[in-house]
């Protein structure tokens, strides 16, 4: 903290000095811009005045015409530090009493062309008459020019004609002008640096103390809130900008402050709420790592929680999940909600559970996690136990008087016949008998006794009510058998049973609980069926195995085509309601399902849906 802080320091003393130096950097340039056309200007006002000056006392010698002396002038006047070159022309530009040893050439810089001569020449000829200063050589070099006028006094020697006798040309050396310049500059940068330098630091400390010192308060209240100290604010003492901060930030914090207070009561009621909830609550991410779960999970599990929090539910459940066919994989995989039945080991014996796995998704639609509801359905299995055994009685019951009716059949025959061979005897005392008609006799006794034990036997079957893991059994037989049994019963109602000729196909199903199914269906459509109509079984394959009961019956309302096989729903006087329910149950048990087509006076076909053998086969070998 203390880093970012003397950072933050650096950053605005560097970005405090960087504008003063570009100010400071601005302000010296202009100031040496002017500074310099002061000084030139003051030079070119002095070198006009001396020029001027060396003119008059020229011009006084030149009329007492003492050539030696004018020379001797010209040559101190040439001695003078300052002076770079005094030059004396006459009016045609050859130049009079030159330095000794040097010829009277003058070179370019006086040709009519160069700035010395248009400094004059430009002008028309009446205003050539003034003096002039100009600068040469790129500005290292003060040239004036000062016109020798033939005034009266000249014409003795003179053409009176002529307005100008001469050109006095003195170069004054502007190179020292600009480095007492320049070290004038770079008197101005140090001392501009210094007081920059004084200014910054000045900055600087009443930042760290007057506004840094103040932040920090902020960041130290942020991190202890964020820590839990819900109660930290910062001080709100003064009347500027930083203490109005401060009291929206409190402002802001007490907001917070009630807003997290709130969200943790609301937690807290949620989380009593869900572990109030006896069913076993748990949600997983993506990779079935456990997020969160209530207390009736944990206690199903034996873990605490913070055992299972992050785990995964394959190391935490293990042992105690027999789902073959795990509902979260299945969420994860289709998006769906997904139902699966587990039988998990107690110390009392095995207790029956219903999985549901729910997804829950972004706001984008994207799967995050699933949520697993885990419920005991013991007593609920238990108690559909006891009405399938409850309606399995009602169902013999109702069979009973055709288990007699077709029992008293057979057995009728029978006494017929052993009556036939009784009389035999006692008619035939002498022993002759009628061999032929006794065998006859005896063997239509011996079929129908064996018809008896059959009928027996498939009565006592379905008795029974006993359930299996499921055989692959033959279609075929089992409804022969259920029709052969039903048939007592569809005459007495004077209703047929058109059995369609079937191929043979099997399935995987309990054969009791599919003998039971079909008889519901098959005693339903009975006594729904008008006298003198059939109830039709047929059989077809298909992607999965349908075994079709229609009848011409009443039909089933659109309104109670799913209530049907509601528990206690019944639609005929007398009924359990328990039939279908029971037998929806058997067949999704199966992996299959229970699908009703009807019209109202039409009659109704119930669907029974498996299926096939290979389809069962091959989810056992994936298992």
């Amino acid at each position: 903290m203390q880093l970012r802080f003397a950072s933050m320091t650096a950053g605005l003393a560097v970005g405090v000095t960087a504008a003063v130096l570009l100010a400071s950097a601005g302000s010296a340039y202009l100031y040496s811009k002017h500074h310099m056309r002061t000084l030139l200007q003051t030079a070119q006002t002095a070198a006009l005045a001396e020029g001027n000056l060396i003119r008059v006392a020229l011009e006084h010698q030149m009329i007492e015409n003492d050539r030696t002396l004018i020379a001797a002038m010209i040559e101190s006047f040439r001695k003078q530090d300052r002076v770079g070159r005094l030059v004396l022309l006459d009016r045609y530009g050859k130049e009079q009493y030159p330095p000794a040893g040097r010829s009277a050439t003058l070179g370019d810089d006086f040709r009519i062309d160069s700035p010395t001569c248009q400094a004059c020449h430009r002008f028309p000829a009446e205003q050539r008459g003034s003096s002039r200063v100009i600068e040469t050589r790129d500005g290292t070099l003060l040239r004036t020019v000062v016109p020798i006028r033939n005034r009266q006094e000249c014409h003795g020697c003179h053409d009176p004609s002529h307005k100008i006798n001469g050109i006095l040309i003195l170069d004054y050396q502007a190179a020292e002008l600009r480095a007492e310049m320049n070290r004038d500059l770079g008197w101005l940068v140090c001392g501009t640096v210094g007081i920059t330098l004084l200014l910054v630091g000045a900055i600087a400390i009443v930042i760290r103390f007057a506004v840094l010192r103040r932040l920090q308060r902020f960041e130290t209240a942020a991190r202890q809130i964020a820590a839990g100290d819900l109660g930290r604010r910062v001080p709100t003492e003064g009347s500027d900008t930083l203490s109005w901060l401060a009291r929206e930030f409190n402002t802001m914090a007490d907001s917070v402050t009630g807003l997290v207070g709130e969200v943790r009561d609301q937690r807290e009621r949620l989380e009593t709420v869900i572990n109030s909830i006896d069913d076993g609550i748990v949600v997983l991410d993506a990779q079935r790592n456990i997020l969160a779960a209530n207390d009736a999970f944990l206690r199903r599990v034996d873990h605490a929680r913070p055992e299972v929090l992050g785990c995964s539910c394959r190391n935490v459940t293990a042992g105690g999940c027999n789902v073959t066919d795990c509902p979260t994989v299945a969420c994860l995989d289709s998006g769906t909600r997904q139902v699966r039945i587990c039988e998990r080991p107690t110390p009392n014996g095995v207790a029956w559970e219903e999985v549901h796995a729910s997804p829950v998704r972004s706001r984008s639609g994207e799967l995050l996690q699933v949520v697993e509801v885990w419920r005991d359905i013991s007593e609920r299995r238990a108690a559909e136990a006891h009405l399938a055994e409850s309606h399995r009685l009602a169902s013999l019951g109702t069979l009973a008087s055709g288990f007699s009716h077709e029992l008293n059949t057979p057995l009728a025959t029978v006494l017929t016949c052993v009556e036939g061979i009784m009389r035999e005897f006692a008619t035939h005392s002498n022993g002759q008998l009628d061999q032929d008609h006794i065998r006859e006799s005896a063997s239509i006794a011996r079929e129908q006794v064996l018809r008896c034990r059959g009928i027996t036997q498939h009565f006592l079957r379905m008795a029974r009510g006993q359930r299996s893991q499921g055989d692959i059994v033959d279609l075929q037989p089992i409804i022969a058998a259920v029709t052969r049994v039903i048939e007592p019963t569809a005459r007495e109602h004077r209703v047929g049973i058109d059995v369609r000729p079937m191929p043979s196909v099997h399935v995987r199903v309990d054969e009791a609980e599919l003998q039971h199914t079909i008889i519901n269906l098959l005693l339903n459509a009975i006594q729904a069926s008008r006298p003198g109509t059939k109830v039709v079984v047929d059989v077809a394959v298909n992607d999965a195995v349908e075994i079709r009961i229609s009848d011409q019956g009443c039909g089933v309302a659109p309104e109670n085509r799913q209530r049907i096989f509601e528990p206690f729903f019944s639609l005929r006087q007398g009924g359990t309601g328990l039939g279908l329910f029971l037998s929806l149950n058997f067949v999704r048990r199966w992996g299959g399902d229970i699908v009703v087509e009807s019209v109202v006076g039409q009659g109704s076909t119930f669907q029974v849906i498996l299926p096939p053998v290979t389809s069962t086969a091959g989810k056992e070998a994936g298992q």
